[in-house]
């Protein structure tokens, strides 16, 4: 979907694809970045970094929904399925999706509004941070 969106028409019904940089990683998280994608989170997916980075694949039900974000990324190396595909993070924007192709076509969708001048900059999504 995102190479699609790089490479064609998007959507569909448009002259031109999007212009945005795409870095495919397949390896987890480090630490860093995981508390880095969780600020980037919508607020009501950020209750606790292992509900938002956890599947429910039978092998991460040892680690509980409160994990540490280190917990998380030592489990994710040593079986990737415990984690959520895709992590996809607009840098720009300061917006992720973990796990859910809904929250990136919306990220697609920013993107493509960013693009035809429908967007404003008062709706985007700001990070939080320390001085936020």
């Amino acid at each position: 979907m995102l190479r699609a969106a790089t490479s064609g028409p998007y959507p569909p019904s448009a002259s031109q694809p999007l212009q945005f940089d795409l870095d495919v990683v397949e390896a987890p998280p480090t630490s860093d970045q995981l508390q880095t994608v969780l600020g980037y989170l919508p607020p009501s997916a950020t209750s606790s970094p292992g509900a938002a980075f956890l599947s429910s694949h039978p092998s991460s039900s040892h680690l509980s929904s409160d994990a540490p974000a280190e917990g998380i990324v030592k489990m994710a190396a040593k079986n990737p399925n415990v984690f959520k595909w895709p992590v996809v993070v607009n840098w720009d924007a300061g917006k992720a999706a973990v796990g859910d192709l809904h929250a990136v076509k919306d990220i697609l969708e920013g993107i493509r509004k960013k693009r035809d001048g429908e967007s404003k900059d008062e709706e985007e999504h700001k990070p939080k941070g320390w001085f936020s």
